[in-house]
């Protein structure tokens, strides 16, 4: 893509981003998912209904862990479809620079997203901690060791790969409303984590 077209593709954004129906409810399911799971992990640290309900707290944690999945999965098949209904900005196809960018993007944001899942196990990646299964210790190793939170920055990423790699100046937007999702999530769930561990270590 030459500096001309990315000049027009900036000054006439707003042409190619259509605020249609499967759009809106592409970005009610990315703001849904961090809602529901941070709303049912403290009501569970709370209350302990969902351990209780299905007998126990690893049962509990595996029950959440395939609902946050399945809302996942099927969050990532709505923003396709809208994205597919956006429209085109023909250079980024037609440019091989871009369209390597968006290979390199996706596939970075999928190693970020495994490879953080694989070192936090089941129980350390869908809030086990909520349910009393704690770390006994912080996770260094890759990749928590080139980044502090791997698995929001890897979905961010292939959000936006995906966008690069259909030419969907929307699904740019998109990548950024992802991005500031996660930051206000981190906003919530830090400081939350951190007192079930102080709380931990208190009674150590």
């Amino acid at each position: 893509m030459s500096p001309d077209q990315l000049t027009h593709l900036l000054q006439n954004f707003s042409l190619y981003v259509d605020f249609s129906p499967s759009l809106h409810y592409a970005l009610a399911t990315i703001v849904f998912n961090p809602v529901f799971w941070n709303i049912v992990a403290r009501l569970q640290h709370r209350t302990h209904f969902l351990s209780a309900a299905v007998g126990g707290a690893y049962r509990g944690c595996y029950l959440l862990a395939l609902t946050i999945f399945s809302l996942g999965i099927y969050r990532d098949h709505v923003y396709h479809q809208a994205l597919l209904e956006q429209p085109t900005y023909a250079p980024l196809v037609e440019s091989p620079l871009v369209q390597a960018l968006a290979v390199v993007t996706f596939s970075f944001g999928n190693i970020l997203v495994l490879s953080s899942m694989w070192a936090l196990g089941v129980t350390g990646t869908y809030l086990g901690d909520y349910f009393g299964i704690l770390m006994k210790e912080r996770v260094t190793s890759f990749p928590f060791n080139i980044n502090d939170n791997p698995m929001y920055n890897g979905l961010t990423l292939c959000f936006l790969g995906t966008a690069l790699w259909y030419g969907k100046p929307t699904g740019i937007l998109v990548s950024l409303f992802v991005f500031v999702m996660y930051r206000v999530a981190l906003l919530f769930e830090e400081p939350y984590t951190a007192k079930i561990y102080a709380a931990k270590d208190m009674k150590a």
